[in-house]
């Protein structure tokens, strides 16, 4: 049987903060995207807050909910096939908070491709019990 080596798929930002985790993958769709062809901010928006939420839903082992945007820039347009790669890091652990930040890149011209951060965030997320309270961010 015949080994292929399998080739290195996906790029890695070259200067990313060490402690950053990979959480999350997307491709936007037409769908997606304004009259100029450009991907709205408020589904990026989404996407960043569906992707902050991976860490603290993790740590706090349970329900989080995002109870602050603390920052949020647009660096560079998104568009129709960029690959986008969501990757975090937390910031801050409070009583029954999670802050993380939040960088997205865009892995852009498959056949020459390319990185660009296109969006990076701070959001803050408050770990809630089934009734939507507030409880410890860590589990006793």
């Amino acid at each position: 049987m015949t080994v292929v080596p399998k080739p290195n798929t996906l790029m890695s930002p070259p200067d990313l903060h060490p402690e950053m985790e990979l959480v999350m993958r997307v491709m936007p769709m037409p769908a997606d995207a304004n009259g100029n062809g450009d991907i709205f901010g408020g589904w990026i928006m989404a996407q960043v807050d569906l992707a902050g939420c991976v860490l603290p839903a993790r740590i706090s082992r349970g329900r989080v909910a995002t109870i602050a945007v603390n920052e949020f820039v647009f660096r560079n347009a998104v568009s129709v096939g960029d690959l986008l790669s969501f990757y975090a890091r937390v910031e801050k652990i409070g009583k029954t908070s999670i802050t993380v930040h939040v960088e997205v890149w865009a892995e852009r011209q498959p056949s020459e491709p390319f990185l660009v951060k296109v969006t990076e965030a701070k959001v803050t997320y408050v770990a809630i019990d089934r009734e939507g309270r507030p409880r410890p961010a860590l589990p006793a």
